[in-house]
């Protein structure tokens, strides 16, 4: 696949059929293995393995309600009361990361009011944190530890 910009970890793919999977230890089953699929898999492990992240508060692949529109986050962290606290959105390493990617995270985040969003490619990662009282955020230099929340 794609050498990112993210720690490498133990690896589980498999074939369907001519398709390749990737196991998604967070849903607990194997998923199309796409390039922004690899990117997530990457991110999430970095997140749980070396930023402290709790597995059991990650959510893959959220669903979401606009009416009669479904839109889909990709990965959501939650507090221990099972509020969402941040939105991760993931491109593939071969689209950059634009102002469009922005967009589609602060729609996201209209209905979740987190306090932290997350845009990666693989090769580059942004983190902000929202100051809803200023009503404003604020580009961080690196991602929080999950102790610094």
């Amino acid at each position: 696949m794609y050498r990112l910009n993210l720690p490498t970890y133990p690896i589980k793919i498999t074939k369907k059929g001519e398709k390749q999977q990737i196991f998604d230890f967070l849903r607990r089953k194997y998923v199309a293995l796409t390039p922004e699929e690899w990117v997530r898999q990457h991110f999430v492990h970095y997140l749980v393995e070396h930023k402290g992240y709790p597995q059991g508060l990650l959510s893959n692949e959220v669903e979401l309600k606009v009416g009669e529109k479904k839109l889909r986050c990709d990965t959501v962290l939650y507090d221990q009361a099972l509020h969402p606290r941040m939105i991760i959105e993931y491109k593939a390493p071969t689209i950059p990361l634009q102002q469009k990617t922005f967009d589609q995270i602060s729609v996201y985040n209209l209905l979740l009011k987190v306090d932290y969003l997350v845009v990666s490619n693989g090769l580059q990662h942004y983190c902000c944190k929202m100051d809803y009282e200023q009503q404003r955020y604020v580009f961080l230099e690196a991602l929080p530890d999950y102790q610094s929340l």
